[in-house]
């Protein structure tokens, strides 16, 4: 199990989780962005990025925040994201993960942000604003 106590930031802009079809193309609206991710599977396109990005014909999810685990961390690492996903969800936190190569980020909802950084500046995590 890896060292339970993260350093995370809070990026600045309110983010949407939108759905595409599968065989969408890449939007470039998406990539307007520093931060966004891009997921392609059999079903379907998912794109996170700036809520203010997403033209209004997209489906979508809105009224996120973002939290940025402060990395680069080791991908042999275990129990990064449980030891963050676990007490939200014992505070009934929903939480959407987006993992890269050297970090991962957890976005909660706009209206969650202030208990999720209570709860974990609780349990030991520093939260950069």
């Amino acid at each position: 199990m890896t060292d339970s106590k993260r350093s995370l930031s809070i990026l600045p802009n309110n983010f949407a989780i939108c759905r595409l079809d599968k065989g969408a193309g890449i939007p470039d609206w998406a990539l307007a962005s520093s931060f966004f991710s891009l997921t392609r599977s059999a079903e379907e396109l998912s794109v996170v990025c700036p809520q203010n990005l997403v033209p209004e014909r997209i489906r979508r999810n809105a009224g996120w925040r973002c939290l940025k685990v402060e990395g680069p961390l080791d991908l042999s690492e275990i129990g990064v994201l449980a030891s963050l996903t676990g007490p939200l969800a014992e505070e009934g936190i929903s939480v959407f993960a987006v993992s890269t190569y050297d970090t991962d980020y957890l976005l909660v909802k706009k209206k969650d942000l202030k208990r999720a950084v209570t709860v974990l500046s609780q349990k030991g995590h520093q939260i950069r604003f």
